[in-house]
């Protein structure tokens, strides 16, 4: 579970100056168990695309379908992770874990037990009894990932994640969120605005630019995991996504 099918979609939202196009009309697939990145900078549409996909928003024009079904409204199976990270500060990391499993059905005992099993995949054990306000930035943003991928989500979105941590912090996530990923395989679309980390991640890079938003190119990453950030083909696949994010900024500013 976790195709995506981006059909023909655009946004617009009404404002007092008239109507402004967030997203012109896009179009692509995402294939179950892939790791998408969408990026791009501020007002090209990314984040605007991905609450479309998870459901937050419903799209202008055209449809988008998820296993065959369009995407009207939020699922429970679907779960979306933001840069600010959600947690009750006063609950420990078990407990913010154990609470979206406790939400779905299961006895606080059951939820305990699968929470522990999530803590641990995020390297947190010896600090799940802390509360959530005595942790790092780092720390939190686990606490964030164990808690949605608790509940096995078939796709997981994830908006600017590590953005607000520190380079150090963000590469050891990244390759922690790549360890998960290998043994879980949820659908993933990411946010970014870090070529780097799209490429370091991503199966598939969405390149994207503003003034309206829209797709410029989708490039397949097929540089297997781990990946050396400072290899030869590592290189190559930063320069093509790079070059398409320049080539759209020629046309926008017509140089």
């Amino acid at each position: 579970m976790g195709k995506i099918i981006i059909d023909n979609v655009s946004k617009t939202f009404a404002a007092s100056s008239g109507d402004f196009l967030a997203l012109s009309p896009s179009s692509f697939e995402i294939n179950q168990g892939e790791f998408v990145c969408l990026i791009g900078p501020s007002g090209c549409g990314k984040t605007t695309l991905l609450n479309m996909l998870a459901g937050f928003y419903a799209p202008t024009q055209g449809k988008i379908l998820i296993d065959n079904i369009e995407v009207k409204k939020p699922n429970s199976k679907r779960i979306t992770i933001f840069q600010e990270y959600g947690l009750f500060p006063w609950k420990s990391a078990l407990e913010n874990t154990a609470f979206g499993l406790e939400c779905s059905g299961y006895s606080q005992k059951e939820a305990t037990q699968k929470a522990y099993e999530y803590i641990e995949l995020v390297g947190l054990m010896g600090s799940e009894h802390k509360p959530v306000s005595q942790l790092s930035g780092g720390m939190k943003q686990r606490v964030s990932i164990a808690r949605a991928l608790a509940v096995e989500p078939s796709i997981l979105f994830m908006d600017e994640p590590f953005g607000a941590l520190d380079a150090f912090t963000r590469y050891r996530l990244q390759d922690e969120l790549l360890n998960i990923c290998s043994k879980k395989s949820p659908t993933i679309v990411f946010v970014t605005h870090d070529i780097d980390e799209a490429v370091y991640l991503g199966n598939k890079v969405v390149v994207m630019a503003p003034s309206p938003g829209r797709v410029v190119e989708v490039i397949e990453i097929n540089n297997t995991h781990p990946r050396d950030r400072t290899s030869l083909v590592f290189e190559e696949d930063r320069h093509k996504v790079f070059n398409a994010f320049k080539k759209a900024h020629e046309i926008e500013y017509n140089i």
